[in-house]
């Protein structure tokens, strides 16, 4: 989906979906670095902002659970008021 406006006589448009590329790119650096983060802190369920896989994606957050070899991406979810926390405690 795609929400165009007008602010200041330009016209913008707000990217509010991931394509496949995108969330293939922010699903591999999830597995590769913040899975083993959620381990160490025995997460289980819960979101987490997707900024570590860019500035572009500071605004989406991934909705992860625990399963029996590991951890699943359940949904993307875009919220513009998102922030990002340190995993690294």
């Amino acid at each position: 989906m795609k929400v165009q406006g007008i602010e200041g006589g330009l016209e913008e448009t707000i990217k509010q979906e991931l394509d496949e590329e995108d969330k293939i790119h922010i699903s591999e650096i999830f597995h590769r670095e913040i899975v083993p983060k959620l381990r160490r802190l025995d997460g289980r369920i819960g979101n987490v902002n997707c900024s570590f896989a860019g500035e572009k994606y500071k605004n989406w957050n991934i909705v992860f659970r625990s399963e029996k070899s590991g951890y699943e991406i359940v949904d993307f979810e875009y919220d513009e008021n998102s922030s990002s926390i340190n995993l690294d405690l």
